[in-house]
């Protein structure tokens, strides 16, 4: 019974020195979620003005531009995946992956080429594992984006996109990243970045028009394309970069909930070995007892046998 006291002593040390690391964990998750969170509400209203901006000039002009023009018979298609650097963040970068699969095979049905760009270690082991063709790849800074990170991204995504289909270019441009909703919810989601949807813009006007409001008219100088141009690397750049600060909260909120979830699950199994070594040492104890009584007992009957 002594060994086996010893080694559930030794798994409970050992439990508890994983629970320790694990509870420090939750807490930096934690901490830097306030900081994602932060970063994530100043972005989004730079990134939803601009989408207005280039929505208001692609409505108010006919110029025919890669940023709002559809391609009547689309061949090929970029698809830019986002996920992590690091683990234990649960099935946080695979459900992200997963999403990015569906949307390759969907693509695929619709008779495009798909070209795939990866943001995250995970990302392309996930693909290098299986030896799929990756157009670019970027990894390091996950955890913590920044705009020039998402220059960085955007830049080959953008020639791409300005490139005729002959020389490699991309009729479609789609990014999959985890959005955050909560500190409990994140959710993989799909846009298209490129050609931008003006449906939501036709809604808008319809239902202004039914108002009886006034619609702005534009002046564009030096021409609706060349505004168009100058904002076209601004709309990707600022999609990305708010994608890259919603899936950094994101993979912070599932981090810290992987981990609470492995600080109660090694808090229940101390909780279960202790009471398995206190059955242990109970059962040695009354191992050590019946020994006792029992020699005790044979040698009351060997002193007794003496004095007959």
């Amino acid at each position: 019974m002594g060994a086996q006291l010893r080694v559930y002593k030794r798994r409970i040390k050992s439990v508890t020195a994983t629970k320790k690391i694990t509870k420090a964990m939750e807490m930096i998750a934690a901490s830097r979620i306030v900081k994602a969170q932060r970063q994530v509400t100043a972005s989004t209203p730079y990134a939803t003005e601009l989408t207005r901006a280039v929505t208001a000039v692609a409505t108010g002009s006919n110029t025919k531009h890669p940023l709002t023009t559809e391609v009547e018979s689309p061949v090929r298609a970029a698809v830019l995946l986002i996920t992590s650097d690091r683990g234990l963040a649960g099935g946080y970068s695979s459900n992200a992956i997963k999403a990015a699969e569906r949307l390759t095979e969907r693509l695929r049905s619709e008779g495009k080429e798909v070209d795939t760009y990866i943001v995250g270690r995970k990302g392309v082991a996930y693909y290098g594992f299986r030896e799929r063709e990756v157009a670019e790849s970027w990894t390091g800074f996950t955890d913590s984006p920044t705009y020039a990170d998402a220059k960085k991204v955007a830049g080959p995504l953008i020639e791409s996109v300005q490139r005729e289909t002959a020389e490699g270019g991309v009729d479609e441009l789609h990014i999959v990243f985890t959005e955050f909703v909560s500190m409990l919810t994140q959710t993989p989601v799909q846009n298209r970045l490129l050609p931008l949807s003006l449906d939501a813009s036709a809604q808008e006007e319809e239902d202004s028009a039914a108002k009886h409001e006034i619609l702005p008219l534009f002046d564009f100088e030096p021409s609706a394309e060349d505004v168009l141009d100058a904002l076209l690397p601004r709309y990707v750049e600022s999609r990305i970069y708010n994608a890259l600060l919603q899936a950094a909260a994101s993979k912070h909120a599932a981090t810290r909930r992987a981990m609470k979830s492995a600080t109660d699950n090694a808090g229940d199994l101390i909780k279960s070995l202790s009471r398995l070594a206190n059955a242990a040492r109970q059962a040695e104890i009354t191992q050590e007892i019946s020994e006792i009584v029992g020699g005790a007992s044979a040698l009351a009957d060997a002193t007794a046998g003496s004095e007959k």
